[in-house]
């Protein structure tokens, strides 16, 4: 099926121009009607269409968020949650039109429980400024996917990074969210406990919900104490292959590895002239272990002992905190390293995860398929936990390269699918790959139609996204 055929939907003219009126008098000039400001709020981040939503308005508290929400639900008008814009799958989209509600200004970092390891922030709050913030306390939060995006939107669509095989992704480190339901009732999900048996775990049902059934007003994070030492380096390998069977080594020997990111060559190769490195062009894992001043050295002295047995190697390790910056700089400029090879084309960067003892397979499978059509794309991963990300690079504007690009998509995802895999490992799920879920949950998506259509009756929260109703 192709994406147009997904993201058509009907728009209430009427209905829409009456909440803006209404929501014009309460808001003033947080209210945004002008083009360009309604195409920022859409989607821009790969070709997937831009779809504006009808009027932007710019939030400050959670009162202001019901106030919007109990506005659309009379004039039964979609509501579209908006972080920063970093979504990769259509999540901010407007199919239907409606009002887009800027959670940007909402960046209030609430409390700090240092003792307790958790801090209540709101949406707004970026990765990146809550780190900064923590920095003086000896805390830090561990998700990074790359992207400054905000916490928020991280949430929303269960974002995970490269930290994820030792710390988890955010499904593991929200204790607790407030978050506004498609009637303008704002609902607390938890306590600040670390566990609890009390009913119903509507944290994670939220978490991942990608705005479909409510919009996030706060969070309460798990933190983690800044490690004494932390060693990182790169590792070159003769194949993917060999790579991928020396990340299984190393998880299945216990190995408490922080990140553990796969390059293969083409992507080293983009590395190595943007980033200016000084590394063979041949696949690669970038690590970094986190702990004391003797465990980093051991497991370092370790994995460079599983690299040898599957010909890797050497593995230049460093506890120098400005080399390790510049790697991990190297690893997050990806994306822009890849757009280099091709100047003027659009990189899509797509993502699905399996089992670990399948990951060699798959991406061995997916070079020879990227081979075989002719796509430049190249292979990144957090192959710690089975991740990873194709990036090819195409012409936007030809249709030719579209429908090129969409099939192999469709490959890739039925190729992890049939290994027990998914569709996406840390996307979500959005517009683009709306046509997999099914194939991949089955009847698992009619129960969550059920829940959408209990919590959402008139369908405003994010209409046109996950799943067709």
């Amino acid at each position: 099926m192709a994406l147009a055929d997904l993201v058509r939907m009907d728009r209430n003219e009427s209905g829409i121009a009456t909440a803006i009126d209404i929501l014009k008098q309460r808001f003033g000039e947080r209210l945004a009607t002008g083009q360009a400001i309604r195409e920022q709020h859409a989607h821009t981040t790969t070709y997937l269409p831009n779809q504006m939503p009808d009027a932007v308005v710019f939030v400050r508290s959670t009162q202001d968020v019901q106030d919007i929400v109990r506005v659309c639900a009379d004039h039964r008008v979609p509501v579209i949650p908006f972080g920063t814009g970093t979504s990769l799958e259509g999540q901010v989209n407007a199919p239907a039109g409606g009002i887009s509600v800027d959670l940007s200004g909402m960046d209030r970092i609430v409390e700090v429980n240092a003792e307790d390891l958790d801090c209540t922030i709101e949406p707004g709050v970026t990765r990146e400024a809550l780190n900064t913030h923590l920095r003086d306390t000896g805390l830090f939060f561990p998700i990074d996917p790359g992207a400054n995006a905000s916490l928020g939107g991280m949430a929303s669509t269960r974002a995970s990074g490269t930290n994820a095989v030792r710390y988890g992704t955010m499904r593991d480190n929200v204790l607790s969210l407030t978050a506004v339901m498609a009637n303008g009732q704002a609902v607390t999900t938890a306590r600040r406990a670390r566990k609890s048996s009390a009913g119903y775990d509507l944290t994670r049902l939220i978490v991942g919900s990608e705005g479909t059934l409510g919009i996030i007003t706060s969070l309460t994070l798990r933190l983690q104490g800044i490690p004494q030492a932390i060693a990182g380096g790169v590792c070159p390998f003769p194949s993917v292959e060999a790579a991928c069977n020396a990340v299984i080594a190393t998880i299945q020997m216990g190995i408490p590895v922080a990140r553990i990111e796969l390059v293969n060559a083409l992507q080293m190769k983009a590395l190595i002239a943007y980033s200016k490195l000084d590394y063979p062009e041949s696949p690669c894992l970038f690590l970094e272990f986190h702990g004391t001043d003797a465990g980093v050295a051991e497991q370092s002295e370790l994995f460079a002992g599983i690299a040898d047995e599957f010909g890797g190697g050497p593995f230049l390790w460093t506890r120098e905190t400005e080399e390790r910056t510049r790697l991990w700089k190297a690893r997050h400029d990806a994306y822009h390293a890849v757009k280099a090879l091709r100047p003027g084309y659009q990189a899509v960067a797509t993502d699905v995860c399996v089992p670990i003892s399948r990951l060699a397979e798959c991406i061995v499978e997916t070079e020879r398929d990227i081979a075989e059509v002719g796509l430049i794309a190249p292979i990144v991963g957090h192959v710690g936990d089975g991740n990873f990300h194709v990036s090819p690079l195409i012409d936007a504007s030809d249709p030719r390269d579209i429908e090129r690009l969409e099939s192999f998509i469709a490959r890739l995802n039925a190729r992890a699918i049939a290994m027990d895999g998914t569709c996406t490992g840390e996307h979500g799920i959005g517009q683009g790959k709306m046509g997999f879920i099914e194939k991949e949950l089955g009847a698992g998506v009619d129960v969550m139609r059920s829940i959408k259509r209990a919590l959402d009756p008139l369908n405003i929260m994010n209409p046109g996204k996950i799943f067709n109703l």
